[in-house]
């Protein structure tokens, strides 16, 4: 079985300084074999770090929409931002890639369900992110697991790590895949596990960003 951290940042988010050494040396310490690098607006980080990891990169990106985040799995580019929901989900699909919605109902962060009836909307998605150890509310897994049975979604897991303490917080214990219609397979056969992180680190990914956008840290 391969343990799965699937929401990771590296040092290409505006939100984030965790090189690619920081995130591989981590994965190795948990004994992650597998991560979705998902930066927000891009997808040049996980192009690069599927370069030169000694384990498996699922490329992704955590896409801003008019109406919040959708991330994109199986990248071959970036998908731009400021787009709609269903022109964002149109682009990742151009990609023949699989579209997931992150932190569905966590109040700190933004989600297309807020904003769209789950009938409209989840028929044109493959996984909910049902675990982020960021998610302040212990009660969102069971509301997002109900509603992925009812419209036959596979549910996944990851730390949304900004800083390598994050890394492999919440993972998938899945079977080995290749494609993405084989990691679906895996993914409706995975086990999540982990635990959460402090709140703190939300206090974190703000100040990084406030340090960023005034150039105090350069990439």
């Amino acid at each position: 079985m391969l343990r799965a951290d699937l929401h990771i940042h590296t040092e290409y988010s505006m939100d984030c300084r965790m090189t690619f050494a920081q995130i591989i040396s981590r994965c190795q310490e948990r004994n992650i074999g597998c991560i979705a690098v998902t930066d927000h607006g891009t997808a040049e980080g996980a192009l690069k770090m599927q370069a030169i990891a000694p384990f498996k990169i699922i490329v992704g990106q955590e896409v801003l929409t008019t109406s919040g985040e959708v991330m994109g799995l199986f990248l071959k580019e970036t998908v731009p931002n400021n787009l709609s929901v269903d022109d964002t989900i149109a682009l990742i699909r151009a990609q023949s890639a699989l579209v997931a919605l992150p932190h569905p109902f966590d109040r700190l962060r933004t989600s297309p369900l807020n904003n769209h009836e789950p009938s409209d909307l989840l028929p044109k998605v493959d996984i909910l992110e049902a675990f982020n150890a960021r998610d302040v509310l212990r009660n969102n897994r069971s509301r997002i697991q109900r509603l992925a049975q009812e419209y036959g979604l596979c549910t996944s897991a990851g730390s949304d790590a900004h800083t390598p303490e994050e890394v492999g917080r919440a993972y998938v214990e899945m079977p080995e895949f290749e494609t993405p219609e084989e990691f679906l397979l895996s993914l409706a056969q995975g086990k999540i596990g982990g635990r959460r992180s402090s709140p703190m680190v939300h206090l974190s990914t703000t100040l990084m960003h406030l340090f960023k956008d005034r150039k105090l840290f350069r990439i």
